[in-house]
């Protein structure tokens, strides 16, 4: 299959990121279905044309097919794009299985960080598992998603075993102002993608405490020598990490007013409780789920990870983020 021969592309998830390449995707010429799980928020999409939840304020093309019907959406597509917050992954994975449309022929390209919290499967090893695709990649990198879809300036990383597959779907997705690179590391791309979160999770309790510079650059340089020894363990190349899906994804959504992670951390800073924060949210924070099986696939390992116990000891445990912060600091000497 050549990139020419991709034309029918299915979006699975209408949250914002999906949303967003639909958006792009409709933009670039091709026949673009957004799939969401729920028919009445479906049909107001269909009818307003403006994802409110999860996207606010960007428009979303008369062209683009909005339904809640997927055996029709995976039926049409020779491209499926999985947008499914990892939380609910496994579950519309199984949907899809159930449709017993023929998937043999067509390409998938996820979308989604983080991992199955029953098995600690990344999220492309249960598409992979479970369905028949011709072929998984996956896309990451420092992206913030209203900004792809306002066109500003953005790059990303698709990354397959199979270096033909990457570069079909990355001359698809590739835009003037959405630059694609490919990898064949497609483990180091999506645990990139995946542990920055907790990270990011950990420079928001940073600036709710009120702390400064030195505190979240240190905080940022440990927390990538934390993910890369943890994903090098895991069959990852540790250059990766100095790419888009690592350093890239890191800073971004540890900085960025506008990331989910960073934000809840900020709150985190401030004395609130992770139930109090995520009552009222919408959108997903993926490093809140993601903490919980990065812990337990580290402690199998035998690998340590001092910022991310932390950080699961402030939302699960009620530690307090000051006392984590003296522990980390307190932490045995030694060298770099």
């Amino acid at each position: 299959m050549s990139a020419s021969s991709i034309n029918n592309i299915a979006v699975i998830g209408d949250g914002g990121w999906g949303t967003t390449i639909a958006i792009h995707l409709t933009n670039k010429g091709y026949n673009v279905t957004l799939w969401g799980p729920f028919a009445h928020y479906t049909a107001r999409l269909d009818k307003n044309r403006y994802n409110s939840k999860f996207l606010p304020g960007i428009r979303i093309p008369k062209k683009t097919i909005i339904t809640s019907n997927l055996t029709e959406t995976l039926e049409s597509a020779d491209l499926v794009v999985f947008a499914v917050p990892s939380k609910f992954a496994a579950s519309v994975v199984g949907q899809m299985r159930q449709t017993k449309v023929d998937l043999t022929k067509k390409l998938c390209l996820s979308l989604t960080k983080g991992f199955d919290e029953r098995s600690l499967k990344r999220i492309s090893e249960i598409i992979d598992d479970k369905l028949n695709f011709k072929q998984v990649a996956v896309l990451s990198g420092p992206n913030i998603a209203s900004e792809v879809a306002k066109g500003v300036p953005s790059m990303a990383v698709i990354a397959s075993k199979s270096k033909a597959t990457a570069a079909k779907i990355q001359q698809v997705i590739h835009s003037e102002t959405f630059r694609i690179y490919t990898n064949t590391d497609l483990i180091g791309v999506e645990l990139g993608g995946s542990i920055k979160n907790i990270i990011a999770l950990a420079c928001g309790v940073c600036d709710g405490l009120g702390y400064g510079t030195n505190t979240k650059a240190a905080l940022l340089t440990r927390g990538l020598a934390e993910m890369t020894t943890l994903a090098e363990a895991l069959g990852a190349r540790p250059k990766t990490f100095a790419g888009l899906s690592g350093l890239g994804d890191l800073v971004t959504t540890s900085f960025s007013e506008r990331s989910r992670n960073r934000t809840v951390g900020e709150k985190l800073g401030k004395g609130k409780t992770i139930k109090q924060i995520t009552s009222n949210m919408e959108m997903v924070a993926e490093g809140v789920e993601t903490v919980k099986s990065i812990l337990k696939i580290s402690r199998k390992l035998g690998i340590e990870m001092p910022i991310s116990k932390e950080i699961h000891a402030i939302i699960y445990k009620g530690k307090s983020p000051k006392k984590a912060v003296i522990d980390l600091m307190g932490r045995d000497l030694k060298a770099e």
